[in-house]
């Protein structure tokens, strides 16, 4: 039997609750979306999934996703739900060796993008929201890092997670990080209409950081869209609601469910190969710019 997530905060909250319910070992699967909906993924007998689409391989399965509804009864939970991970502690409360209350409501707020425009500018203050941008590399190089920070919330009080080592020297990354993020954004960002666009595919590697920050710097937004040339030949595209300024009606999910990707309503991803990029692009701002719900 294995965990199989994907490599986010609300993953990796998952992967800890189920380990505790179910008192799988490590490590681990870490997964990306796309590589689930190509069926990329040897999913197996005993597999429990959470916070990824739906394989018929697995024996549970847990998320939240609206792009992701099955279209029959399944094992384990789905509903829509500010996060995968209150998802599952509501199915395995019962079966928990520790009280993750604060932990799921943190994970809701941040995975649904519930924050305060304090958190947004300085996460250094807030433990949860910094601890959230530590998981930012989704490169495979990563996987001891994700592993280690199950364990970690499995085993110890926000305060001694938050006082270990390898995690203290990735919350000061993330505020370096941030600092140099914020310039990468002014400078590869532009706002047509009410869209504003982060063109990244000029830049290798790809900047990574505050998620929540363009939103902050272009407050005339109420949608982001950010492009990126992915490893494997691949382009990745993220579209997010502004959190501070909701006026964005299309359904994000939905939309992004016919560029071979998906999410929520309020934000999603899609990936695919390098040359559909331009036709990519321009159709899903079309899409934007009409404001128009889907």
């Amino acid at each position: 039997m294995r965990v199989v997530t994907r490599p986010d905060f609300d993953g990796v909250v998952c992967a800890a609750l189920l380990m505790d319910a179910l008192k799988i070992g490590p490590p681990v699967r870490w997964v990306q979306p796309s590589d689930m909906q190509h069926r990329r993924v040897d999913i197996q007998t005993g597999d429990v999934i959470a916070n990824l689409p739906f394989h018929e391989g697995c024996s549970l399965w847990f998320d939240h996703h609206y792009s992701n509804q099955p279209k029959a009864p399944v094992d384990g939970m789905f509903k829509i739900a500010p996060s995968a991970a209150g998802i599952v502690y509501e199915y395995y409360r019962e079966d928990l060796d520790r009280d993750y209350t604060e932990l799921i409501r943190q994970t809701d707020r941040i995975d649904s993008a519930d924050l305060t425009l304090d958190e947004i500018l300085h996460p250094e203050n807030y433990p949860y929201v910094l601890l959230s941008m530590t998981i930012t590399n989704h490169d495979s190089s990563e996987e001891r890092y994700w592993d280690h920070l199950v364990t970690l919330l499995r085993t110890r009080s926000t305060a001694q997670v938050m006082d270990d080592p390898e995690v203290k020297r990735r919350c000061q990354r993330v505020v370096d990080t941030n600092i140099v993020y914020e310039k990468a954004l002014r400078a590869n960002t532009t706002l047509v209409d009410h869209v504003s666009i982060t063109d990244f595919r000029g830049l290798d590697p790809a900047p990574n950081g505050n998620r929540f920050l363009v939103y902050s710097l272009f407050p005339d937004c109420t949608v982001n869209v950010k492009i990126i040339f992915d490893e494997d030949n691949l382009a990745s595209i993220k579209v997010g609601h502004s959190i501070l300024n909701r006026g964005c009606e299309v359904n994000v999910g939905k939309m992004l469910s016919a560029f071979e990707g998906g999410g929520h309503p309020g934000a999603g991803a899609c990936r695919f190969a390098r040359d559909k990029a331009p036709d990519y692009l321009n159709r899903i701002l079309h899409i934007l710019r009409k404001n128009v719900p889907v």
